[in-house]
């Protein structure tokens, strides 16, 4: 057990005092818990660490459904097609932009946020009304749990925009919560982490992992700045220096030696760590990226615990072409070539067309519509380890990690005309990656202020019928500006739940087509729509324009 994972866990009494839903509240016996009130139990200091947990814990479920489905299958980096064993739902619908207020994929995002959001609240509630004596430290409690509720504000603010605004546990019953623009739900979450700043603790430690410190409150106002011209209409990137400024200069983080080390299965010593989500395959489970990236053969190949492998995600082969093959990142990131049992027998396909036949893995996909188990490189930037739980897995995940700090700062030095310093913090990032080719680790401001590389356009195949009418277009990317930083987002940070809101933020979202995805030109598409059961459930939240 890692011992940092002890900030989710409660005893029973703290457990059904705050309605936390861990599996500990499960088995209690309701005769003899549900009447607990806090003047049967004698609050101590420590106690209080884990009570903050259950403001924290549905960070779990905002990753891996950020990480597998809302952020990135919906992207040109990665997507689920139709395999012969199923994978033929809402997920192609991802692929196509033609999500509805029905979508799961689209829409659970939604339950998760606001779980967090009632959780933070109920314990502030809690705090402010003397349920929990508090002696000492009240008001950075307070501040610390503000700042996770606005964490949460910010992803919604990201995939909705316009949502019910909350910050109150002790409602009337029937009270119905007002829906607030995606600009005055901006301005809310820089103020309340704006507030909060001097009350979080400044050490990064044991202590304070996995929990809301000022660097990660900062992390969070850079995220809101460097999207402002998204969410708000108004870029703010120097503010977004000056955050990402005050991050590098406390010292407290640095560059891993190698990027693969970020996502070691045992990572909780990450260097890189601004903000993380721990998981632990026996006490913080649901980290499941092994299920949906890799096919049934793997758990032989990995000797699981227990049997797993949906193979759904793959990478979109325009993504992977933009790679440099001697980019460590390509070759230690995605699964492709041959693949080998431990003692060095291939693996073979076991269904559809390509049974039978040794997996190995090309970078083709020959549409949404159909895809065989060898077509597409499998994700694996998350480290899969022998003895491994397929559907629990024991990587920590870092939304905010410092890489992604100095890549905020040089995006805001190229954005207002220092192309040339972001180039060096660029190429200081690809040193890690390019250690047998340091020469091509070099790049410069001109390179920045390009377009892309990335051959945009539709690019479906035939593949034994399933795709009758293929379709090819050629759109390129020279035409993205910066495009070119575009692409070195997408080779430092795939498969980490984030593409989307890069793509939107540099105006290719809804611009360019990829595999089988068609450009929609409707800006509409940059948020979700507010899921159908929220609107029959409040009758003052407006649909999004478009839906």
């Amino acid at each position: 057990m890692k011992r940092r994972i002890r900030i989710a866990l409660m005893c029973p009494a703290l457990c059904c005092l705050i309605g936390a839903s861990l599996n500990s509240c499960m088995e209690l016996d309701d005769s003899v818990y549900t009447t607990i009130v806090s003047d049967k139990y004698h609050y101590t200091e420590k106690d209080m660490v884990a009570i903050l947990g259950n403001a924290y814990t549905p960070w779990r479920s905002v990753v891996i459904g950020a990480i597998n489905e809302t952020q990135t299958i919906s992207t040109d980096e990665t997507m689920i097609p139709v395999h012969p064993w199923g994978w033929n739902g809402t997920t192609i619908n991802m692929h196509l932009h033609i999500w509805t207020s029905e979508t799961g994929e689209a829409v659970n995002r939604w339950g998760d946020l606001y779980t967090g959001i009632n959780n933070a609240n109920q314990v502030i509630y809690q705090i402010e009304s003397g349920l929990l004596p508090v002696t000492e430290g009240k008001d950075n409690y307070l501040a610390e749990l503000k700042a996770v509720r606005a964490s949460y504000y910010y992803m919604l603010c990201d995939y909705y925009g316009n949502v019910p605004y909350l910050t109150r546990f002790d409602v009337p019953q029937g009270f119905l919560p007002e829906q607030i623009s995606r600009k005055a739900l901006n301005d809310s979450i820089i103020a309340e982490v704006t507030a909060a700043l001097p009350l979080l603790p400044e050490n990064v430690d044991e202590s304070t992992y996995g929990r809301f410190t000022k660097w990660a409150a900062y992390a969070l106002l850079a995220k809101m700045y460097i999207n402002a011209e998204v969410y708000t209409g108004t870029p703010q990137w120097q503010k977004c220096l000056d955050a990402c400024e005050e991050i590098i200069k406390s010292g407290k983080f640095s560059l891993a030696g190698n990027q693969k080390d970020v996502f070691k299965a045992d990572n909780e010593d990450c260097t890189e760590a601004v903000f993380a989500v721990p998981f632990d395959q026996s006490y913080a489970g649901g980290l499941n990226i092994f299920n949906y990236a890799l096919n049934g053969q793997f758990s032989q190949v990995y000797s699981t615990k227990s049997f797993g492998g949906w193979g759904g995600s793959v990478a979109v082969p325009q993504f992977i072409n933009t790679f440099d093959p001697d980019d460590s990142r390509l070759t230690e990131n995605y699964l492709m070539g041959q693949q080998v049992y431990p003692d060095g027998s291939n693996v073979l396909c076991e269904i559809g067309n390509s049974q039978g036949i040794p997996m190995n893995i090309v970078n083709v996909v020959p549409g949404v519509d159909w895809a065989e188990e060898l077509h597409g490189y499998h994700l694996a930037k998350y480290e899969y380890v022998a003895g491994m739980s397929p559907g629990a897995m024991s990587n920590d995940v870092f939304p905010f990690r410092y890489t992604d700090i100095l890549m905020m700062k040089a995006e805001c030095l190229l954005r207002t005309g220092k192309a040339d310093e972001a180039a060096q913090i660029v190429t200081e990032i690809r040193q890690r990656a390019f250690k047998s080719a340091p020469e091509k680790a070099v790049v410069t401001g001109a390179e920045l202020m390009g377009g892309s590389t990335y051959d945009y356009g539709l690019r479906e195949t035939t593949y034994l019928d399933k795709i009758k009418s293929p379709r090819t277009t050629h759109e390129g990317g020279a035409d993205i500006k910066y495009g070119r930083f575009l692409d070195e987002l997408g080779w430092e940070f795939n498969q980490e739940g984030r593409r989307r809101q890069d793509l939107i933020r540099f105006g290719v979202w809804t611009t360019k087509s990829w595999l089988s995805h068609s450009a929609t030109n409707d800006i509409n598409k940059n948020l979700y729509p507010i899921p159908r059961a929220e609107l029959d459930k409040n009758g003052k939240l407006k649909q999004n324009p478009g839906y």
